[in-house]
């Protein structure tokens, strides 16, 4: 397929130089661009990617939503970032409007009429919930780059707006699979037409498919698989608890005790080690709150096994990747 610079400026406005920077690279004879990770499990690295699998991905989504060129688009995420660069490869290859804004929480900024999909992360949803001129402008909603919490989800759903969370990384070319909010309670991610699931010896899932350069890629997300196109995330191996030969999910103990924590207190539960149990969990919070001594002893009593007992409280400054994933400290 070919690509002119100057007809590709034609549908995409507001470009930062960031969008210059990945327009020009992906033009120029290389078959590859360079994207750099998150974050969320090391220090961010750069990786190159095969411009044809990105390429398979956008036409992918592209269908997936309907995007052609009577479309037009929103994205106010980085161009540095897979999920920016793919945003501007599903314009080019659709013809759609395309308009660029600099990342930040108060997205759609200016007027742009009706907008067919809006790429964001979420803490940049709030301010979409918070407006409804601009949320009934608004076909569809792709929200990728950190878990969507519990009660973001309701909220979402209560507004009725077409919002789908996104899995993928940045390896895959952006998602794999898409789970649409407040259509199911279990939370359940459908594969893109391309993408087939199985998991390893670990329960972690595996990645196929037969169009992209990958074929068969291995990750460290912990899932129940329902079916080869199907799965729902339980949470990361990298994060696994040992307490006592019992595994225990932190990502599962969050969802349990999220109404529990105050509205504006960050948290996650990380482990420390235990000279009985070998580790247990902890919970980590962004600063100290009220009555936390009662708080902890609600949680206890509210989490399904006494291994998920969170031990005690840790009170830190909590860190994000670019994309709002937290990163976890563990302390063992």
């Amino acid at each position: 397929m070919e690509f002119r610079r100057d007809k590709i400026l034609e549908r995409i406005h507001n470009c930062t130089p960031e969008t210059y920077r990945f327009i020009d690279e992906w033009l120029d004879e290389s078959l590859y661009i360079t994207a750099r990770t998150s974050g969320s499990t090391g220090a961010p690295k750069a990786i190159r990617l095969l411009k044809a699998d990105m390429v398979t991905s956008a036409i992918s989504t592209n269908r997936f939503f309907n995007i052609t060129d009577k479309s037009s688009m929103l994205c106010p995420l980085s161009a540095d970032y897979i999920a920016g660069k793919m945003m501007i490869v599903r314009a080019m290859l659709s013809g759609a409007q395309l308009w660029i804004e600099k990342p930040g929480n108060t997205p759609v900024c200016q007027e742009y009429g009706n907008i067919d999909l809006i790429a964001v992360v979420p803490s940049q949803v709030q301010h979409l919930l918070d407006n409804q001129r601009i949320l009934k402008r608004l076909k569809h909603v792709l929200i990728g780059g950190a878990a969507v919490p519990r009660e973001l989800s309701h909220r979402i759903t209560a507004s009725g707006v077409n919002a789908y969370v996104s899995y993928g990384m940045t390896e895959t070319c952006s998602h794999v699979a898409l789970r649409r909010i407040g259509e199911s309670s279990d939370e359940i991610y459908e594969a893109m037409p391309d993408i087939s699931f199985i998991t390893d010896s670990r329960g972690c899932l595996i990645v196929n498919s037969e169009n992209r350069s990958f074929h068969s890629l291995t990750t460290n997300d912990i899932v129940r698989l329902i079916d080869d196109r199907h799965f729902v995330w339980i949470g990361r191996f990298d994060n696994v608890i040992n307490s006592g030969g019992i595994k225990v999910y932190p990502e599962e103990i969050e969802k349990q005790i999220q109404r529990l924590i105050p509205e504006d207190t960050e948290y996650y539960i990380s482990k420390c080690r235990d000279d009985k149990w070998g580790e247990v969990p902890v919970l980590v919070l962004s600063k100290e709150v009220e009555n936390a001594k009662k708080m902890l002893e609600d949680i206890r009593t509210i989490v399904k096994s006494k291994a998920e007992r969170p031990a005690g409280i840790i009170v830190r400054n909590i860190e994000y990747t670019s994309t709002g994933k937290i990163i976890r400290q563990q302390f063992i």
